[in-house]
């Protein structure tokens, strides 16, 4: 029935919450606690039939003849024939249609349903009441037993709180420092305040025994009730000590929760007094009633406490239903506001799907609270005192899991809305890596925390009996399907982890300031080879986790090759720039930086992969070139360069003083630093180049590093045109010489 529910049950909050709470109900209502106990009026209206039938029996059996006419009878039954059997065709099992079997669901949903409802007001109404068993005694004889108790009471409390009290001062130092220290540091403090805390409740309970078992009755021994009660107090105050772990009253630098100091000491009385009733109630008052008065006395008790419980867990949700909706709803709308509602504090900002669910339920969450005490009211009315404690304890299950689920979530939403943060000298060596992890985490995160929410979803309706978590889990499916889950998140961390340390290797040996200088050559195989990986990683991740979840990927690699071929033939182009490149790249002909012509462009190379080259020219034009279209390529950036000065001078100027001129301007260049670093040697002067129409052109070179052949070119031009102009050097250019002729009429024209 359970599982017809949640197959039928849509994906709204408000209906599932509603289901899940009808589910508890009908879980514990409809069990078996009394249907299995027997009737007595029945059992002895069926004793005198039985002994009847005996007696006559034994009176057959000492009466000779009728013994022996009874065994005659045996005989002649034993020796006729047995009639023939008779074999049936078995009927041919019936088709049920689908609609036919959605009938079918619904109808014992139904019918299960109105007789669980049914059963259970029953009860209600019947005079079979929880307290019925009350006798009007159990007061009196709780105060007979405290006497016994006030040794063992007085010396565990009394320890407890003389240790509490002289702890606080360590908790809120502990606090102090806790805000001050990192996360290692804080987590250090945290166990040392739990650990102080639980030796306090140990000692105080051990130091209990000791005075006991010395003072009370004889020596050496100790009496049941002591036992119960020092037993009572150790659960029930190690219970307290995890509740005031998570939310720290008296030191908030240590709380798990974002809660004010005012909100974590209501929140620890509160719970305090729950967990005292209801610890003490079941684990030493119902015992002591059971003992001294009867089972059904205990039951009554039980189920007082229990409603004692509920009545002031209703009246907090109902007092507190507003400040615990501003707190939900406070990371979505801003900070609560401090005046109006001390006992808030802005907890951390939520983003996203969290943001809106969060909101949602902020505004029905008392009602959900409300319906749920419901439920255990009915559950304490009407069923027994182990049932009763049974679904308390996995309420407590239910509520220990939302208390952890959240804290999870909450840091991973913490770390989701501050980013990663690394330490500084990490972000100098590597500093892509921390936007790197800040663009993947989030989303990684959010994942996760969806995933922790369906955990808790399956865990709370296998608590509730709704679904068997454990057999499925056991079962063929449900082995195959988790294990399938943790295959693939393997792989999945895996190719993450090695793509992030290729990855943060190629930036690390791509840094300038740390270890060598990388080159152009680097630079470029460093990059290549950084997107090959990547793609290759992406396609085995893909393959690895396609296999993992039961694909059989031979057909897939099969029909990629198949595929592969169909593209290469119709994509030729594609397939001759990505060869002509690979072997450009094995030629080592072309860097990243350098400065080139290719395809008659001619440009800085920005981007370089194997289908194609990216170059800027000079005026800023960014082109893109397939290697396809590549026949020739003339690199001007590699292992050195030369700067080629043809300078024209006029025809009367002697050569000698052009040259030595030339030399001086030279020497004048050099004697910049900065100028002097890129050349590579002295001039190199060639001579008379050629005879122009207007000059005379004679030619020297200047060897320089890659890529400054053109500012020292111009540079060496600046102190050509200097030393020129200082020596009256005539630098000619395009002269037209007009001569006038006489006409012979006297006029020159």
């Amino acid at each position: 029935m359970y599982s017809a529910i949640r197959r039928a049950a849509k994906p709204d909050m408000l209906l599932a919450i509603t289901i899940l709470l009808l589910a508890i109900a009908i879980a514990v209502v409809a069990s078996p606690a009394y249907s299995q106990t027997p009737n007595a009026a029945t059992n002895d209206m069926q004793v005198p039939a039985e002994n009847a039938a005996l007696r006559s029996l034994l009176d057959v059996l000492q009466d000779d003849d009728a013994r022996a006419q009874l065994i005659a009878e045996l005989e002649a039954t034993v020796a006729q024939p047995s009639p023939p059997e008779v074999v049936e065709d078995a009927p041919a099992p019936e088709v049920v249609s689908l609609p036919r079997r959605i009938a079918l669901i619904t109808q014992s949903i139904a019918e299960e349903t109105m007789a669980s409802i049914s059963q259970t007001w029953a009860n209600l109404t019947s005079g079979r009441s929880v307290f019925s068993g009350l006798r009007g005694d159990e007061v009196s004889i709780l105060i007979a037993a405290l006497p016994g108790l006030f040794l063992a009471i007085g010396i565990t409390f009394s320890v407890f709180l003389v240790l509490r009290t002289l702890a606080k001062r360590l908790y809120v130092g502990l606090g102090r420092r806790a805000d001050q220290s990192g996360f290692f540091g804080t987590l250090t403090l945290f166990l040392v305040s739990n650990i102080v805390d639980l030796f306090i409740v140990l000692l105080a309970w051990g130091l209990g025994y000791f005075v006991t078992i010395l003072a009370v009755g004889e020596f050496g021994s100790i009496g049941i009730r002591q036992s119960m009660y020092l037993n009572a107090f150790l659960l029930v105050e190690i219970g307290k000590v995890a509740i005031r772990g998570v939310i720290s009253p008296a030191a908030s630098g240590l709380r798990l929760v974002p809660i004010s100091d005012d909100a974590a000491k209501s929140i620890n009385r509160a719970l305090g007094i729950v967990v005292s009733v209801l610890g003490y109630g079941q684990l030493l008052v119902v015992p002591i009633v059971n003992r001294s008065a009867s089972f059904a006395a205990g039951n009554g008790v039980s189920a007082l406490l229990s409603l004692l419980v509920l009545l002031y867990l209703v009246a907090l949700v109902i007092l507190r239903r507003a400040d615990v909706a501003k707190w939900i709803s406070a990371p979505h709308t801003g900070s609560p506001d401090t005046e109006a509602f001390p006992d808030l504090l802005a907890p951390v900002a939520k983003r996203g799907w969290a943001s809106s669910l969060a909101i949602g339920f902020s505004r029905v969450w008392h009602w959900v609270a409300l319906a749920y005490l419901s439920v255990m009211f009915v559950v304490v009315m009407t069923q027994s005192a182990n049932v009763t404690f049974g679904a308390l304890v996995g309420s407590g299950k239910v509520l220990a899991a939302l208390i952890v689920a959240s804290l999870v979530s909450g840091w991973l939403s913490a770390i989701t809305v501050g980013g990663v943060k690394l330490p500084q000298d990490i972000n100098q060596k590597l500093p892509l890596l921390q936007p790197r992890l800040n663009r993947f985490v989030p989303p990684a995160f959010g994942i996760i925390r969806l995933a922790i929410l369906l955990v808790v979803l399956f865990f709370t309706l296998d608590v509730i009996g709704m679904i068997d978590v454990r057999g499925w889990l056991e079962s063929q499916v449900g082995l195959q399907v988790a294990t399938s889950i943790i295959s693939v998140t393997l792989i999945l961390i895996v190719a993450f982890a090695l793509w992030l340390s290729m990855t943060s290797f190629v930036d690390f040996r791509l840094n300038p300031e740390y270890g060598k200088v990388a080159t152009s050559r680097e630079v470029t195989l460093l990059s290549l080879l950084r997107n090959a990986a990547t793609i290759a990683l992406i396609v085995l991740t893909l393959m690895f986790s396609l296999s993992e979840i039961g694909l059989n990927i031979g057909p897939l690699l099969a029909s990629a090759g198949v595929l592969g071929l169909a593209i290469g033939f119709g994509a030729q182009k594609f397939v001759q720039d990505i060869i002509t490149g690979i072997f450009i790249q094995f030629e080592n002909a072309i860097n990243v930086g350098d400065v080139i012509t290719v395809g008659g462009t001619t440009g800085a190379v920005e981007k370089l992969s194997v289908r194609s080259v990216s170059l800027r020219d000079a005026q800023g034009t960014f082109h893109i070139i397939p290697f396809s279209s590549v026949n020739m390529v003339s690199n001007f950036t590699r292992e050195f360069s030369y700067s080629v000065c043809d300078m024209g001078v006029a025809y009367k100027e002697n050569v000698e003083d052009v040259k030595k001129a030339m030399h001086d301007a030279f020497d004048l260049l050099i004697e910049d630093p900065e100028t002097a670093a890129s050349i590579l040697g002295p001039l190199e002067w060639f001579g008379i180049n050629s005879f122009g129409d207007n000059a005379v052109v004679l030619r020297a070179r200047i060897k320089t590093i890659p890529g400054k052949q053109w500012s020292i070119g111009r540079a060496y031009n600046g102190c050509l045109k200097t030393v020129f102009d200082a020596r009256n050097i005539e630098i000619p250019f395009p002269q037209r010489v007009v001569h006038m002729v006489n006409s012979g009429d006297g006029k020159d024209s």
